[in-house]
């Protein structure tokens, strides 16, 4: 079993998702069961999977739960962009938020490229 807490990766998506926490307080009310819920659950998705990926045995099952983590990562990206495109972000929360999400995406693609070389 892996340390998820030494994972520069999970560093950074905590990060994110603490940050995405943050934003997301300002967006309107009427977006409580949309956009806010589906970005808080990308965001906490991608720590969660990373976690849950690293506490398996296999190299295969980590890099499966590493790759559905790398999505919600996408997927988040998007939805900050959109956010912004409606005026519910900034134009630097959005900057920030988009920066941790492409450091973050690095970060993982990193760890996945790795582990598919031990292979």
């Amino acid at each position: 079993m892996r340390d998820h807490r030494k994972l520069v990766a999970w560093q950074k998506a905590r990060k994110l998702a603490l940050s995405v926490y943050t934003v997301t307080a300002g967006f309107p009310n009427d977006e409580k069961f949309g956009l806010t819920s589906q970005m808080r659950r990308c965001s906490v998705s991608i720590g969660s999977n990373i976690v849950e990926g690293a506490a398996r045995f296999s190299q295969a099952d980590f890099l499966r739960f590493l790759d559905i983590a790398f999505g919600s990562l996408r997927e988040l990206g998007f939805q900050a962009e959109l956010a912004k495109d409606l005026g519910f972000l900034s134009k630097q929360d959005a900057d920030e938020l988009l920066s941790l999400v492409d450091e973050t995406s690095r970060l993982l693609h990193g760890l996945m490229a790795s582990l598919r070389h031990k292979k």
